[in-house]
């Protein structure tokens, strides 16, 4: 990796989303979950965006057991809705978007340039807000929840009144 120029330094130091935890990489503040970013320069004066957002799967953060049909289902679902992410960005990018399992997590990685670096950035929260909210939006009623689901679904009932 070569360093980050000056201007994509800024433009995550001026985006209240991110804080800087090692050269090139930057770790979400606006999510409950691990999510960073990593930047590169790319070609044609394009900073190369790697977007990585981990979730846990419905089974580890339910308090008890979760059939294995529903986990699958479930995991299914979000797979499903969050290749649909193009729709969040500013920018029509060509994005790289994978999706795995790895153990009790779910990860994403979203891969893409753009020319605006501040645009960039905008789109880099943007798509960990929706991962986020793709894995909400796939809870289940019925289970118990353990953190930080629980803090999440108590935090949405308060916002919404219930």
């Amino acid at each position: 990796m070569s360093e980050v120029p000056g201007r994509v330094r800024r433009a995550f130091a001026d985006h209240d989303g991110f804080e800087e935890v090692a050269d090139g990489e930057y770790a979400s503040t606006k999510t409950s979950f691990d999510a960073t970013v990593r930047v590169d320069d790319a070609t044609d004066g394009r900073v190369a965006f790697a977007v990585e957002a981990r979730v846990p799967t419905l089974p580890a953060v339910v308090d008890g057991d979760v059939a294995d049909v529903v986990a699958s289902g479930w995991y299914e679902t979000f797979e499903l809705r969050v290749t649909d992410a193009s729709g969040v960005t500013r920018a029509e990018h060509d994005l790289d978007l994978v999706v795995r399992r790895a153990d009790e997590e779910v990860v994403v990685t979203v891969e893409y340039a753009d020319i605006n670096e501040r645009r960039g950035v905008d789109d880099a929260a943007a798509l960990v807000t929706f991962v986020e909210g793709t894995f909400v939006q796939g809870v289940i009623p019925g289970y118990d929840y353990t953190e930080p689901v629980s803090s999440l679904l108590s935090s949405a009932r308060q916002t919404g009144g219930f």
